[in-house]
């Protein structure tokens, strides 16, 4: 379960913030999680909890915005949804897709008191 080193890695990034910032509490922890990420929005509120005990994003809320996927078909030029990177084009069928959303995993913004 790699989202552990993620939540983990989260974690680092909140409280240098925090000491950076000059904050002492988070309320919200937002993040960006794209569907081609290969990251499980479940297991990173699992290990959020788990994670965030003892820390200044203690009792927070992860909010959690699913960023789609999303590619440009370079056969017929079209901006087209997709559900897994090796799909095909839903237009023409073609396979030359470029992802061009859908592999975020941000921290997008924080909440802070």
């Amino acid at each position: 379960m790699h989202e552990m080193s993620l939540t983990a890695s989260l974690m680092e990034i909140v409280a240098e913030t925090a000491r950076r910032e000059g904050f002492d509490r988070v309320t919200v922890v937002r993040l960006e999680i794209g569907a081609l990420s290969h990251v499980s929005p479940e297991a990173m509120e699992f290990c959020f909890s788990a994670v965030a005990g003892g820390t200044v994003a203690e009792g927070a809320e992860l909010d959690i915005v699913r960023i789609p996927a999303k590619a440009w078909c370079l056969d017929c030029a079209k901006s087209v949804p997709i559900a897994e990177r090796y799909d095909p084009c839903p237009h023409c069928g073609g396979h030359q897709l470029q992802p061009t959303s859908g592999e975020e995993l941000k921290l997008k913004e924080l909440e802070v008191a």
